[in-house]
């Protein structure tokens, strides 16, 4: 009897919980409700975009009056566009739950570019909010034109660059394509030779890549590059943010001696972003104080003009103790520095006085920082 009692007992706990919990479940609203006022940027805003430097566009609205949680997203269309299909989509703050949307001025060149607005253009185009709620959603009862001006560049900067072509180092296989040195977003580097042929910028050396060109100092979508005259190298330094390209002569690369206020090596081009000279007769002056090793690198360089110059690559310490066989490799590592005497000089391991010396310039795209190195042969 007492058995069937606490088992009549725990089925009407159970009831009264199911009932309870039964009582408590109520149908999710999902009726929503569009955003009726959209306050910034003001309707026929004017922006001149400058994608680096320029501050991030806060768009702003004043929240929907649907019941319950919803998200937002900024459209952006065409004028004769009806939202139904936008041409760029933003999410709101706050994983879309505020309302406002901060927007970079990078993005807004991806979306005046989406738009058909080209570079150095203006044009005009269209942006509302759309209030979501699971599947529902609703365009804003109003929206905002926006006029865009493009700068020089390109809306999507490559992650990575490549060289290949018959006129470069590599030739045409576009896998064994030639890498760039990434500075910064849509900024790179390359020093290396061209022969006469023609070469390419490419994104990927694998699949199907993007691919560019250089006319001049700008750079351009598709095409290629015709090179004439004499085997010659180059740094090759492009910034997509602005399609600018600049190609400096590599004249020549001289080992500075302090002492002597003069070059004391001339290192020929060895290929692969190298120069290196094999077997040199190192001889370190001797002065009261000891070896007087302190040496740099006198880079000469010409520009398109051909007016030539100087650049000066050396040690990021204004001074250096002696190194020795055992000193890390970030003592050797090439910055550039002024052209005075003394400053910023690497120095030899004085055992090397008298002896076969390799020396070598490392600007290949792909060490973590531009070197040099002195060894014995």
């Amino acid at each position: 009897m007492k058995k069937i009692f606490l088992l009549g007992l725990m089925a009407m706990i159970c009831a009264t919980t199911f009932y309870s919990c039964k009582k408590d479940v109520r149908a999710l609203n999902t009726s929503v409700q569009p955003v009726t006022t959209i306050n910034s940027p003001l309707n026929d805003t004017s922006i001149n975009i400058a994608p680096t430097t320029g501050a991030s566009v806060v768009f702003k609205w004043a929240a929907s009056a649907s019941a319950d949680l919803v998200l937002y997203e900024v459209v952006f269309d065409k004028t004769g566009g009806d939202f139904s299909k936008p041409i760029y989509t933003v999410m709101s703050d706050g994983s879309g739950v505020q309302t406002q949307a901060t927007i970079s001025q990078k993005t807004l060149n991806m979306i005046a570019n989406s738009a058909g607005i080209a570079a150095l253009a203006s044009g005009t185009l269209k942006w509302a909010v759309v209030t979501s709620k699971v599947t529902n959603n609703k365009v804003s009862t109003t929206s905002h034109t926006l006029q865009l001006t493009r700068p020089a560049g390109f809306a999507t900067v490559p992650s990575a660059l490549y060289l290949t072509g018959s006129a470069s180092e590599q030739g045409e296989d576009a896998s064994k394509a030639i890498p760039f040195k990434k500075l910064s977003d849509g900024v790179f580097e390359l020093y290396t030779s061209l022969q006469p042929g023609t070469y390419k910028l490419i994104d990927n050396n694998t699949g199907t890549p993007t691919t560019y060109s250089i006319n001049g100092v700008s750079l351009a979508l598709n095409g290629e590059t015709t090179v004439s005259g004499n085997k010659t190298v180059y740094r090759i330094s492009l910034d997509f943010n602005n399609a600018a390209a600049i190609l400096t002569q590599i004249v020549s690369v001289n080992m500075y001696l302090a002492i002597d206020d003069k070059t004391w090596f001339t290192l020929p081009y060895i290929g692969n972003s190298q120069w290196e000279i094999d077997g040199a007769d190192v001889v370190i002056p001797q002065e009261p104080w000891g070896d007087e090793s302190r040496y740099k690198y006198h880079f000469i360089v010409k520009d398109a003009a051909g007016n030539q110059g100087d650049e000066w690559y050396g040690s990021a310490n204004q001074d250096n103790p002696d190194p020795t066989t055992s000193t890390q490799l970030s003592y050797f590592y090439m910055y550039p520095v002024n052209g005075s005497q003394w400053d910023n000089c690497f120095k030899m391991v004085p055992g090397y006085s008298g002896k076969k010396c390799n020396i070598n310039v490392n600007f290949s795209p792909t060490i973590t920082q531009y070197t040099n190195s002195v060894t014995l042969q």
